[in-house]
């Protein structure tokens, strides 16, 4: 997954932390010493702000199920963030990322979880487990509320 050029864990954790910090400043977090941001943070990814700030100062990763929550905390793009994380490489995500997967979904093809897989790029089967099994979830979750909305909530 990550190139021999990235410099290894401990520079792929330095990149993510230090782009996490840039959104999660822009998305107005006060990541300053008492400003409450960190604690803001942790609490909106669901995570201790202990973790978060060990991956704010670079020196761990979160684990990649924890990859969307985070970039929706800061207003980021997962696919960047997955990139910064080394758990996705930037030629695969570009050459088949969000974009082709939107426009299958778009087009109202039938996408599946390891469709969505391949064409993102995520081959370890760890991660790819996960993946899957989160959309599936997902899938579950929105086919759920649908039916409840449809029935008026009840």
């Amino acid at each position: 997954m990550d190139n021999p050029s990235d410099g290894g864990p401990e520079r792929i954790a330095a990149r993510f932390g230090a782009l996490v910090t840039k959104l999660a400043i822009e998305a107005g977090y006060d990541l300053s010493p008492r400003g409450g941001g960190r604690a803001a943070l942790a609490q909106k990814i669901g995570m201790a702000p202990s973790s978060v700030g060990r991956f704010l100062a670079g020196d761990t990763l979160p684990r990649p199920d924890q990859f969307e929550s985070i970039a929706a905390a800061v207003n980021g793009d997962v696919t960047d963030l997955l990139i910064a994380g080394g758990v996705l490489s930037a030629n695969n995500s570009h050459n088949h990322g969000n974009s082709d997967v939107r426009s299958a979904t778009s087009q109202s093809l039938s996408l599946s979880p390891e469709a969505a897989a391949d064409q993102w790029g995520i081959t370890d089967p760890m991660i790819r487990s996960m993946l899957i099994s989160n959309i599936r979830q997902a899938i579950g979750l929105q086919s759920q509320a649908n039916k409840a909305a449809a029935t008026g909530g009840a």
